[in-house]
């Protein structure tokens, strides 16, 4: 069961790595409708279809075929974003003197020490060679 879950769960990190969302999945209807159009009124192949409305065909595509837009927002996996990072670096004319700040040493401490061992031998369990 957890290795069913596992995979479950991985498959579920790959799809959104793809970033496919729940509404290009409920889109797909629209996808293989259009791709059966194409196929009636200009011949096309899946794969064809897919290299014009995804691929390197998509700008001759999109202009020689102004009254299909509508339907081709209505395709899933167009998704348009994008990633931004905002770097901002600020410069201030605020410069704080650290020399004025005054250390207050504490002479009197606060730490106890307690020896809790006891040793369970009368002599050092390991002793040195003594000289005669």
């Amino acid at each position: 069961m957890s290795k069913l879950i596992s995979i479950l769960l991985s498959g579920f990190i790959l799809i959104q790595s793809f970033q496919i969302t729940l509404e290009d999945i409920m889109q797909i209807d629209e996808l293989i409708e259009h791709a059966k159009f194409h196929k009636q009124e200009y011949g096309d192949n899946f794969f064809v279809f897919l290299s014009k409305h995804y691929g390197e065909l998509k700008a001759e595509h999109s202009k020689t075929n102004q009254e299909e837009q509508s339907d081709h927002e209505q395709l899933p996996f167009q998704f348009q974003g994008q990633s931004t990072v905002l770097l901002a670096f600020l410069s201030s004319n605020y410069h704080t003197d650290f020399s004025r700040f005054k250390i207050k040493k504490i002479a009197e401490s606060n730490f106890h020490y307690l020896n809790l061992y006891v040793s369970q031998h009368d002599k050092e369990l390991l002793q040195p060679p003594r000289q005669a």
